[in-house]
């Protein structure tokens, strides 16, 4: 495997002589009162432009700090060392992050770079030749970019431990999934390295890593980001945005990547906590009707609590859908994608893909697609469209619903990722990722918040949802919550 430098970094390892080396090394969690152990991008930008420190000189701290963890924590699957440092030195970037780091998910392209999207077929690909213009957006924003941080397998899964690559781990416990499929993003956030990452969410994938490590993770509406395509349908499910520490890093990049030419009216940039109360929906149970684990229940139980100290009205709700059956849907549309990254592999390669190429569990869905009768998917569609209105209904009582992100705290490495049978596999994650996915078909906006961590030190987040187009309620919620509750004292046992 390549070594770790500068000029190559190809998925270093993180095997067990590393772990072994941190239980001495690694300093004590600080009280969560504490101030923010590690400035956020906000103030790294502001210092940058005062000229208390260079672009370059941040960038070369980062890189260092990035060598340092990546045996650990193995968070990175490329970078681009030497190009990010000669961009930081020579400056010139403007917009709201100037100078900033930050580092793009490997499922999108980045001119000179190859995309991996976390599968044995792509290595050996060339660098990407052109980029989406979101990722020109962040490059807009200011942003320096130095690699490409690690995903499942075409993101399919809700932990980032490909079959290619070595497992992206867990700072508050190694053992412990970082969540997916932007984990290596939240890893690399929670761990102090950078301040905020690149995300997307198709299912949960910015918010189930956001609460697995402790970090702020908004997914916006269906359309509401710069994209090339409309994102008009229900089919339409993923969206980009970030993982952030703070708030406001979030909202900051956020405004300055929206879309002004949408359906939706653009936002802006938010700044202030809410000042009205709120109806709040409070749901306990999960898509296929199972409670949540207790320590799941209690971060819950405790943000239900929070937000009646803060004056908000709390009621019990429960599901605006049969959600048994979503499940299924949903999963039956989550394989269709499968399918055709089946079809497109083997049209490239002019073979039919294997096991050596693709992941049994993408193969498996599209092996579930291939056994549905003519029309199926025409009907889960349907269905799909009417869940959408549905959700939507529910909002003429309530202003946000109040719910988990995941049914228990971060699960073990293996657990569910990609070499569990598909049997068992489905099974895991129907029990687990029961939260998240109806917020994507109806396209509205969401949010994990990390104000829960449990007796073993693990994040947990709570989400709150809204109907599409209501990002800036959750930002102002969000504002809120965090100076209700800060989080920025709370640092991982392993971190920069």
């Amino acid at each position: 495997m390549t070594e770790l430098t500068r000029r190559g970094l190809l998925a270093a390892s993180a095997g067990a002589t590393a772990l072994a080396g941190c239980a001495t090394e690694l300093p004590l969690t600080v009280p969560a009162n504490a101030g923010p152990w590690t400035p956020d991008a906000t103030e790294w930008a502001g210092r940058i432009r005062k000229g208390e420190i260079s672009a370059g000189e941040l960038m070369d701290a980062t890189i260092r700090k990035a060598e340092a963890l990546q045996p650990k924590l193995n968070f990175i699957v490329n970078s681009d060392f030497d190009r990010a440092l000669d961009k930081a030195k020579k400056g010139g970037q403007t917009g709201p992050f100037a100078g900033v780091p930050f580092l793009v998910k490997d499922l999108d392209d980045y001119v000179g770079m190859p995309t991996r999207s976390g599968s044995r077929w792509t290595l050996g690909h060339p660098p990407a030749k052109s980029q989406d213009v979101y990722i020109d957006a962040f490059e807009r924003s200011g942003l320096i970019f130095f690699g490409k941080s690690a995903t499942p397998e075409y993101g399919f899964l809700p932990t980032t431990e490909p079959i290619g690559y070595n497992p992206t781990r867990n700072p508050w416990d190694p053992s412990r999934s970082s969540g997916g499929s932007s984990g290596g993003a939240a890893v690399a956030v929670a761990s102090g390295i950078i301040p905020m990452s690149h995300a997307s969410d198709g299912g949960g994938s910015i918010r189930i890593p956001a609460s697995n490590c402790g970090l702020f993770g908004l997914k916006p509406s269906r359309g509401r980001m710069i994209d090339p395509s409309p994102q008009d349908k229900v089919v339409d499910i993923s969206v980009n945005h970030a993982v952030t520490r703070s708030v406001r890093d979030s909202a900051a990049l956020f405004a300055a990547t929206e879309r002004q030419d949408g359906s939706l009216p653009p936002v802006g940039l938010v700044t202030a906590p809410l000042r009205r109360k709120l109806k709040v929906g409070l749901l306990y149970k999960s898509g296929n009707g199972k409670d949540p684990n207790p320590d799941v229940r209690a971060a819950v139980d405790s943000t239900a609590k929070l937000l009646e100290d803060l004056g908000h009205h709390v009621e019990p709700t429960d599901w605006p859908i049969d959600s048994a059956r979503f499940g299924q849907d949903f999963l039956t549309l989550w394989s269709s994608g499968a399918a055709q990254l089946v079809q497109a592999v083997g049209k490239a390669t002019g073979r039919t893909p294997d096991a050596s190429m693709l992941e049994p569990f993408s193969l498996g869905m599209a092996q579930l697609i291939s056994t549905l009768p003519p029309g199926s998917l025409e009907a889960v569609i349907g269905r799909l469209i009417a869940n959408a209105a549905a959700y939507d209904a529910w909002f003429a009582k309530f202003d946000v619903v109040l719910m988990p992100v995941l049914t228990s705290p971060p699960v073990p490495l293996g657990y569910v990722s990609g070499e569990v049978p598909f049997e068992v596999l489905a099974a895991r994650l129907t029990d687990y990722v029961g939260y998240t996915p109806l917020h994507n078909v109806a396209g509205a906006a969401s949010m994990s918040v990390p104000l829960h961590w449990t007796a073993e030190g693990l994040p947990v987040g709570s989400q709150v949802c809204a109907r599409r187009g209501q990002e800036k309620l959750l930002f102002e919620l969000a504002y809120q919550l965090e100076a209700a509750r800060p989080w920025a004292g709370r640092r991982p046992p392993i971190h920069a």
